[in-house]
C-alpha cells in the first residue's frame, strides 16, 4: 500500500511544483511549456529517477488531457471569432496541417534517410501548432494583437489537432499494413468517415449538453461536472463508432459556448481550472515518459528538421493557404511565425509505440527535439515580431477586467473595469458620459466611491460599469482611448443619419417594427428621443429600437436634439438589414424620401 501514498505525494507535488515555477514563466516570459516538461524532465529517469515508461497509460493520460482542453477551446470560441476568421482558420487546420506534413515528411526522408511513409508519419507528428503556448506568451508580455489576425490564430490551432491526429494514425495504419499503394484512397476514405462523424455527432452533442443542462434542476456545483462528463461522453461514443473523438468534443464545445445554458460564466471559470490541470498534467506525464539520453542519436539532424519547419515549412505552408483570402503580408509572416509546436506533437510521438511500429522511439525523440527548438526560438520572438509587425494594439485599448455575471432574471450582462488613461479627454470638465455609460462605481487611490461622489474623474481612477456585451467595444473608445469618438466613427454614432423632424412611426414602419398603439402618429424622431431618455439629452446617448440604436449626434442649448444617428446592432449589420436598408434609400416613398440621410 505505501506505493500509493507515494504516488499521490509525488503526483501531487510535481503539480504544485509546476503552478508556483510558473510564476517565474510569467515574469520572464518564458514559454510555459517549457517550465513544466523541464520539471518533468528533472524527476524522470535521467533525473531524480523516476521510471515511468509505460506508453498507453502516458498516451491515455494526454488523450484525456487534449481532450478537456479542445473542449475549453471551443466553449470559449465565440461566434463572431468563427465569423472573422472561420474560412483562413479552418484551410489552415485542415490543407495547411497537410502541406506541413507533406514538406517535413519530404525534408525527414532526407534527413533521416527513412522509407516515405516513416517519413511522413513524423510529419503529420509534428504539424499541428500549440494555442495554449502563443497566448499564454502575449499575454505574460503584455501583447494584444489585432483580432483578425487573433480570431485567426485562435480557431486554427484549436481545430488544427484533429487532421494531426488522423493523418498520424493513417500512416501508422499503413505502415502496419506493409502498403502505400492506396494512400489517396485510404485518405479520402478515412477523413470523410472521421471528420464527417466528428462534425455532426459534436453538433448533436453540443445541443444535447445545452438541452440537458437547461431543462435539469441540480446543485450549482454539479452542473461543471455535468457538463465536462457529457463533453468526454461525446468524445467517447464518437471515437467508438470510428469519428473523431477530438474533433466532435471541440465542435461541441464550440456549439454549448454559443447557445444561452444556465450558469454558463460559473461553468467557463470552472472549465480554465480544468484547462490548467489537464495542460500541467500532460506536460509533465510526456516529460516523465522521454528519456533525454536517447537524444544524442537524433540531435542534429531533429535540429535540423526543426529550423527546416520553422523557416520554410510553416511559412510556406501558410502562404499557399492564405494567398486566396488576399491577407496582407504581416498577418501571413506573423501566422507563419508563431506555429509553435507543443505537447500534441510529443503525444503524437507516443502513438507509434502504442500501436507497435517498429523503431516507434525515434518519433517520440525527434519530436520532443523539435518542440524544444520550435519554443526556444519561437517562443522568444513572438512579442518583437508583433511589434516589428505593427500588429500590436495600442496599449490601453479594452477594459483591464471583463467579467461575466450570472444575474437574476439573465439580463445578460457583464463587468467591466477600466483605467482612467494619463492624457483621457474624460478628465477633462466639460466631458459628459452618455448614460448608457456612467460608471457604477470609482475607485480612486483604493477608496471606493458611489460616480456622484468621485465628480470629475481623474487619471488612475479605476471605473466599473454593469453594460450589456454588445456595447463593449463603445465603452472602449470612451474609456480605453486618449481621444473622444468623431462623427465618421459609424459604429459609435452610426451607420446612418436619421432626419429628427421624421415621424417616429415612419422610421419603424421602414424596418417592419411594430408601432405600440400608444405611440402618437405625429411623434416626430427627435421628441421621441427625448421622451424616451426623460431628461437633457447628451451626445452620445442611445434609445434601442428593435434591431438598432438610436444615438444623440448633436444637442443644442443643452435640450434640443439636432442630429440623431441610426447604428445597426451587430447581428443585424451582417444580414439583410444593411442590404434592406440601402435599397430603401431609393425605394422609399415620398412620404419616407426625408426620412434618411445615407452616409457613404
Amino acid at each position: 500500500m505505501d506505493w500509493m501514498f507515494t504516488t499521490i505525494l509525488v503526483g501531487a507535488g510535481l503539480i504544485a511544483l509546476s503552478i508556483l515555477t510558473s510564476a517565474l514563466a510569467f515574469r520572464f516570459g518564458t514559454p510555459l511549456l517549457l517550465v513544466f516538461l523541464g520539471i518533468g524532465l528533472v524527476a524522470g529517469e535521467d533525473g531524480l529517477g523516476l521510471v515511468f515508461d509505460n506508453a498507453e497509460v502516458a498516451y491515455f493520460l494526454g488523450s484525456l488531457a487534449l481532450s478537456v482542453i479542445l473542449f475549453d477551446s471551443g466553449f470559449g470560441t465565440r461566434v463572431q471569432t468563427l465569423r472573422r476568421a472561420a474560412g483562413p482558420a479552418f484551410v489552415l487546420a485542415t490543407v495547411g496541417v497537410l502541406l506541413t506534413t507533406i514538406l517535413v515528411g519530404g525534408a525527414a526522408r532526407i534527413l533521416f534517410d527513412l522509407p516515405w511513409l516513416y517519413a511522413l508519419l513524423m510529419g503529420a507528428v509534428i504539424s499541428s501548432t500549440d494555442a495554449a503556448a502563443v497566448f499564454f506568451l502575449l499575454r505574460t508580455g503584455g501583447v494584444k494583437i489585432y483580432k483578425r489576425v487573433r480570431s485567426m490564430l485562435e480557431v486554427e490551432s484549436g481545430s488544427n489537432d484533429p487532421m494531426a491526429i488522423f493523418l498520424t494514425v493513417l500512416f501508422i495504419e499503413l505502415i502496419l499494413a506493409d502498403t502505400d499503394g492506396n494512400l489517396m484512397a485510404s485518405f479520402v476514405t478515412g477523413f470523410g468517415l472521421q471528420m464527417g462523424l466528428g462534425l455532426v455527432a459534436g453538433l448533436l452533442g453540443g445541443y444535447l449538453i445545452v438541452e440537458i443542462v437547461n431543462r435539469v434542476h441540480l446543485e450549482e456545483a454539479l452542473y461543471p461536472i455535468l457538463v465536462m462528463s457529457c463533453a468526454l461522453s461525446v468524445f467517447g461514443l464518437t471515437a467508438s463508432f470510428g469519428g473523431s473523438g477530438f474533433l466532435a468534443i471541440y465542435v461541441a464545445g464550440i456549439v454549448a459556448g454559443n447557445r444561452s445554458m444556465k450558469w454558463a460564466s460559473a461553468l467557463r471559470r470552472h472549465q480554465q481550472g480544468m484547462t490548467w490541470l489537464a495542460q500541467i498534467v500532460m506536460f509533465l506525464v510526456l516529460g516523465l515518459f522521454v528519456t533525454p539520453s536517447q537524444f544524442g542519436a537524433v540531435l542534429l539532424p531533429a535540429l535540423l528538421l526543426g529550423v527546416f519547419l520553422i523557416v520554410i515549412g510553416r511559412p510556406l505552408a501558410v502562404l499557399l493557404c492564405l494567398l486566396p483570402f488576399r491577407y496582407d503580408r504581416q498577418t501571413i509572416t506573423f501566422s507563419a511565425w508563431v506555429g509553435l509546436r507543443g505537447a500534441v506533437s510529443i503525444l503524437l510521438g507516443i502513438l507509434p509505440t502504442v500501436m507497435g511500429v517498429e523503431g516507434s522511439d525515434i518519433f517520440l525523440n525527434v519530436a520532443f527535439i523539435m518542440v524544444v527548438t520550435s519554443l526556444i526560438i519561437q517562443g522568444w520572438t513572438i512579442k518583437p515580431a508583433a511589434r516589428w509587425l505593427k500588429l500590436v494594439v495600442p496599449s490601453g485599448i479594452g477594459p483591464l477586467e471583463r467579467i461575466e455575471l450570472e444575474l437574476p432574471g439573465n439580463p445578460k450582462h457583464e463587468l467591466l473595469i477600466y483605467r482612467v488613461l494619463e492624457d483621457s479627454p474624460l478628465i477633462s470638465r466639460a466631458a459628459t458620459l452618455p448614460r448608457w455609460a456612467r460608471p457604477s462605481l470609482v475607485v480612486r487611490n483604493g477608496r471606493s466611491m458611489q460616480p456622484e461622489h468621485a465628480g470629475t474623474l481623474r487619471a488612475g481612477d479605476f471605473v466599473y460599469l454593469f453594460s450589456p456585451p454588445e456595447y463593449t467595444t463603445l465603452l472602449d473608445r470612451l474609456f480605453a482611448q486618449n481621444k473622444s469618438p468623431d462623427q465618421n466613427d459609424k459604429e459609435y454614432f452610426g451607420q446612418f443619419l436619421i432626419n429628427t423632424d421624421a415621424q417616429i412611426v415612419d422610421l419603424l414602419n421602414a424596418y417592419d417594427l411594430h408601432a405600440p398603439k400608444e405611440l402618437a402618429p405625429a411623434l416626430t424622431v427627435g421628441a421621441f428621443m427625448t421622451s424616451e431618455l426623460g431628461g437633457l439629452p447628451v451626445v452620445g446617448d442611445r434609445v434601442p429600437v428593435g434591431t438598432f440604436d438610436l444615438v444623440v449626434r448633436g444637442v443644442r442649448q443643452g435640450r434640443i436634439i439636432t442630429e440623431v444617428g441610426l447604428a445597426l446592432h451587430r447581428e443585424s449589420r451582417a444580414s439583410a438589414y444593411v442590404r434592406k436598408s440601402q435599397q430603401q434609400a431609393n425605394s422609399l416613398p415620398m412620404k419616407l424620401a426625408k426620412l434618411l440621410s445615407y452616409k457613404s
